[in-house]
């Protein structure tokens, strides 16, 4: 058998590694765990003939076309060690640390098989740091050797990189199961797994007696004392949760204090005899759906009896929690992201707690909770001005706030002590139908929804993106059960409102972002968030009756496939981007405009070929400007657009990315800006790369110089600053490098000015190569070619700080932020520049 080997070299009482099961199944995963074993180093695996094909790679992968890293063939292992994370017993095979490094699934180029066979094996992996055509050749075996030597090469494709590019596996080295690094994980006690919790070891029998010893106590911390009006009660069951009342801005006053608004599922946590359920909002009973990791938690509190009110979310890559990332890990059955956030404690030890004032509830939370695991945490609360806090989390695209009366008892039920205030108008919607999808027979395009009025559902118009590819799949399969002919709506619907719709019985909910309600009643720019379960359909109502005028027409390009998605895991399609842009397009403009543009284009979105276009191209869209450079090759045109709709044209066309000259297409010799990229080395602090923005601003001002920072939507920052186009092009890509070899000689162990690979591990590059003719970055507001759909988002100064990392904004966020801000934070560009005057005249 294929695991024989695998299972010879373990002893399964000891070690939390998984022993397989069958091997027939067909499949075609793909991952990579990094091993800190004896020596640290990363196993590769293919799935294969129902087993993981496995070589332990030394040095770890390498992006750099033909560059050859070793890779042993290893001992088949089952395909359940694909989700194994953790650490292994020192004295066991293995022995040692391991994390899921990378994952996503492989496709052979040629024959598999036969490529084993013959000692050669060529293959594209799909993976969410890996990609692109690989090879892996068998080494001819020397005397004495017992395993296999193979070489794994990267192809030289558009996923390739440079030879002083930075290493991926420096570049990033967490797991993408959880985020940990390997150090993250390596205190654990053996028998640690990120899916299952602490495994504990099997008990033995006393000597003397056939009854198991006795365990440890779970701490031997004392519980908190408890408020003088909680009433001493017998276990009360699952109680009815408090809901906020919507309210379009946050309450002020000394009475209120205010919490984060959670973007995930009210679980209720009933912690009794040392048994947990999670209940939903409306009492089901969810506890088998999140696995061991939180129950563990839970189960090592200092207390016998409990009754936990709270929100279990998944955080996302900004660190704000994320609905759609929750719903992608419940689907997957993954459980190694759930955080449970707790904000109230409504019974404890015999005790109903709702009585007391929900200050002092929280107080003896926060003591029950000082020592937990990380998975389960305590919701802080603000005492600021609420209208304050509101704006803060909304300017960093968070949900929004709750804002609770601090004296108040725990109400069941809908009150005023507990008021919600919305950062983007966002609800739980019918869905009532849906449009099959333009590029598979098996997905939707988008969904027909409606709400309740009375007993009769009124059509709410229809969401068109925030679909992964798997949701999109999954829907269809659900809704396929549900169709009908007839229409579930009150009133008839238009011909517009019917083209092309597939009505179904009105028994699932889902939850949508939107930007507004129109005039007629409809969802504006809608994104899917996920399905809520935990909803009836009946009592799903309009929230808000907020409206607006109809929104002002799109000009007329035709998208063709407009639910073609884009970006996967995001689940922005191309008519989500086409909207996005739309809505930034005020902001944007100034900076794409009748300049020259190099796009990254993805026909296919982020997970097909991806390619940097620079000239214009066969079917490009009539509103994408040609214009002559009078240095280049006279057959090739530059590409530009001057409006909306060229920008749509160039979505048409796949267009993720759009990286604008420095100068505009009728002064091409003189740029009007200059734009330093801080690029950071492996294990660089984010706090060390707002220091270098900082300090770049200093160095531009000492030139004369307004300057301007926005994320890269990548790793680092830039630092912007407008010039009055009278300089050219050389000046200003040596003004550019005097202040990164500056940086880099007043701060070598800080910062460097090459992009030499070896000298920037532990540095920041400071790239001036940004500013030469033909040179492009990113522009601001555009998102990027990369998983999660970030954007380069444009910030003020004072923003700046470690709750905003380099890809904390995305599509789906973006919005929020935008209609939160009082002002745009680059309002002021172009007013601010100035001639260089350097060298500074004397």
């Amino acid at each position: 058998m294929a695991l024989e080997e695998y299972r010879k070299k373990r002893d399964f009482a000891k070690t939390p590694e998984p022993q397989g099961g069958a091997e027939a199944t067909k499949g075609d995963s793909y991952l990579i765990q990094k091993h800190d074993a004896s020596r640290l180093h990363y196993d590769f695996r293919l799935e294969m003939d129902g087993v993981l094909k496995s070589w332990a790679v030394p040095k770890g992968p390498s992006l750099v076309p033909g560059e050859k890293r070793l890779a042993v063939q290893t001992e088949d292992h089952p395909l359940e060690y694909g989700d194994f994370e953790g650490t292994i017993p020192k004295d066991e095979y293995g022995g040692g640390t391991v994390i899921l490094w990378d994952r996503g699934r492989w496709e052979p180029v040629t024959d598999a098989k036969k490529g084993m066979r013959k000692g050669h094996l060529e293959f594209c992996i799909h993976g969410e740091k890996l990609s692109g055509r690989w090879h892996l050749v068998r080494m001819a075996r020397r005397p004495r050797e017992k395993q296999d030597n193979w070489l794994l090469i990267k192809a030289d494709d558009e996923h390739a990189r440079e030879e002083d590019d930075p290493e991926i596996i420096d570049e990033r080295p967490e797991s993408v199961k959880t985020g940990r690094l390997v150090e993250d994980v390596a205190g654990e006690t053996p028998g640690w797994s990120s899916e299952s919790g602490r495994i504990e070891p099997k008990e033995k029998k006393d000597e003397k007696s056939s009854r198991p010893k006795k365990t440890a106590k779970k701490t031997d911390r004392e519980a908190p004392h408890l408020p003088e009006t909680a009433e001493k009660t017998g276990w009360p069951g699952f109680i009815e949760p408090a809901l906020a009342t919507l309210r379009p801005s946050a309450p002020n006053g000394a009475k209120w204090i205010h919490e984060i608004k959670f973007d995930g599922y009210r679980i209720q946590a009933h912690l009794r005899g040392g048994q947990v359920k999670f209940l939903t909002r409306s009492g089901l009973d969810w506890t088998e759906k999140f696995g061991q990791r939180i129950m563990n938690s839970l189960t090592a509190l200092p207390v016998r009896d409990a009754i936990i009110d709270g929100e279990l979310v998944v955080e996302g890559a900004g660190g704000a929690s994320d609905f759609s990332a929750l719903q992608a890990e419940l689907s997957e059955g993954r459980h190694g992201r759930f955080i449970y956030y707790a904000f109230d404690l409504l019974y404890m030890d015999g005790h109903d707690l709702r009585p007391a004032p929900l200050i002092e509830r929280k107080q003896v939370l926060r003591t029950l909770l000082q020592d937990s695991h990380d998975s389960l945490r305590y919701s802080e609360h603000f005492v600021e001005n609420g209208e304050m806090v509101l704006r803060h989390a909304c300017r960093i695209s968070l949900e929004g706030i709750v804002s609770k009366e601090a004296s108040s008892p725990y109400r069941s039920g809908r009150s005023r002590s507990w008021i919600k205030s919305k950062c983007a108008e966002r609800q739980e919607f019918v869905i009532a139908g849906y449009v099959p999808s333009t590029v598979s027979d098996k997905m939707i395009g988008s969904l027909v929804l409606g709400v309740y009025e009375g007993n009769t559902l009124v059509h709410t118009g229809r969401v068109g993106t925030g679909f992964t590819s798997k949701v999109a799949a999954d829907l269809f399969k659900r809704l396929q059960k549900l169709k009908q002919k007839e229409s579930p709506f009150g009133k008839k619907l238009s011909a517009e409102a019917r083209r092309g719709v597939v009505f179904t019985r009105p028994e699932l909910v889902a939850e949508i972002e939107f930007q507004t309600w129109t005039a007629e009643g409809s969802v504006r720019h809608a994104s899917f968030r996920g399905l809520r379960e935990d909803r009836a359909p009946e009592d799903v109502i309009r929230e808000s009756g907020k409206k607006m005028p109809a929104a002002k027409a799109l000009p007329a390009v035709r998208l063709t496939h407009p639910d073609r998605i884009y970006w996967p895991d995001a689940g922005v399609t191309k008519q989500g981007l086409a909207e996005y842009f739309a809505e930034i397009w005020p902001r944007m403009a100034p900076f794409i405009t009748n300049r020259p543009l190099a796009l990254i284009r993805c026909p296919e979105g982020i997970e097909g070929q991806c390619f940097f276009q620079r000239h214009g191209w066969r079917g490009m869209s009539s509103e994408i400007l040609r214009a002559a450079d009078p240095k280049g090759d006279s057959a090739k045109h530059l590409i530009g657009i001057d409006g909306l709709a060229g920008l749509l044209g160039l979505v048409q066309g796949g267009t993720l990315e759009i990286h604008p000259w420095g100068a505009r297409l009728d002064d091409l010799e003189r740029p009007d800006f200059i734009n330093m990229d801080l690029d950071p080395g492996p294990d660089i602090a984010w706090e060390q790369v707002i220091e270098a923005a900082i300090e770049v601003r200093e160095r531009l001002e000492q030139a004369g110089l307004a300057s301007f920072v926005k994320t890269s939507g990548g790793k680092g920052l830039h630092v912007v600053a407008p010039l009055k186009p009278r300089a050219d092009w050389e000046k200003v890509k040596a003004f550019a490098k005097s202040i990164a070899d500056e940086m880099a000689a007043d701060s070598p162990e800080r910062y460097v000015a090459t992009i030499s690979k070896a000298k920037r591990k532990g540095r920041i590059l400071v790239d001036y190569l940004r500013n030469g003719r033909g040179s492009t970055a990113i522009a601001p507001w555009c998102p990027r070619a990369r998983a999660g759909a970030p954007v380069s988002m444009p910030l003020s100064w004072e923003e700046l700080g470690p709750e905003i990392g380099p890809d904390h904004f995305t599509i789906n966020n973006t919005p929020n932020r935008l209609a939160a801000l009082a002002s745009n934070p680059w309002e002021d560009f172009t007013r601010a520049a100035e001639p260089l005057d350097w060298p500074a005249r004397k």
